[in-house]
């Protein structure tokens, strides 16, 4: 056994051995050239190749979102026309049923202007074969009557229609003064 002081080198067990130091270093050396020779090419193909998927990504959505814009704007313009035009045609319609309801009171008044008229010829007609039928019922009661204060009668039909008309006459003539 040495002696601690002795001069002679100590073993570090820590400490790792030149030779295994070379052989890690050419080792190391080995695997870093194989990495960027053959791996980090193929690693930057693919990251290359995601790099243009992500960008032709990016610009589709610009795309998309550019015709998304025109389609909205589109869109709007169309809702715009229609709103407008659904302006006009309510205006059209308002003045369309004002023109229908003033055609139908025209229509009406005129109607009841003819119903008015048509009813005051019927009265006219009736009341003149009211006139009549009186007229021919009091003259042959009045007749009768005559007859019977007379004592005599008043068969003969001319005679007793001319009695009969001056008697209206005179009743005619005696109301109308009293109005």
């Amino acid at each position: 056994m040495l002696a601690a002081g002795e001069g002679e080198a100590t073993f570090n067990p820590i400490l790792p051995t030149n030779y295994d130091l070379l052989w890690s270093f050419l080792i190391f050396v080995t695997i870093v050239v194989v990495f960027q020779r053959m791996l980090l090419p193929r690693l930057q193909k693919v990251l290359d190749e995601r790099a243009e998927l992500i960008q032709g990504g990016i610009s589709q959505a610009e795309k998309a979102q550019a015709e998304a814009a025109a389609a909205l704007e589109e869109y709007t313009a169309q809702l715009r026309e229609a709103r407008t035009e659904a302006a006009k045609i309510r205006e059209d319609a308002r003045h369309e049923a004002s023109q229908i309801v003033a055609d139908g009171r025209e229509r009406a008044a005129l109607d009841a202007e003819r119903i008015a008229e048509t009813a005051v010829k019927q009265i006219d007609a009736e009341r003149q074969q009211a006139v009549v039928s009186l007229r021919a019922d009091i003259g042959s009661l009045a007749t009768e009557l005559a007859s019977r204060i007379v004592g005599e009668s008043l068969a003969d039909d001319a005679r007793q229609q001319r009695l009969i008309d001056g008697f209206l006459n005179e009743l005619e003539s005696s109301v109308k003064e009293k109005s």
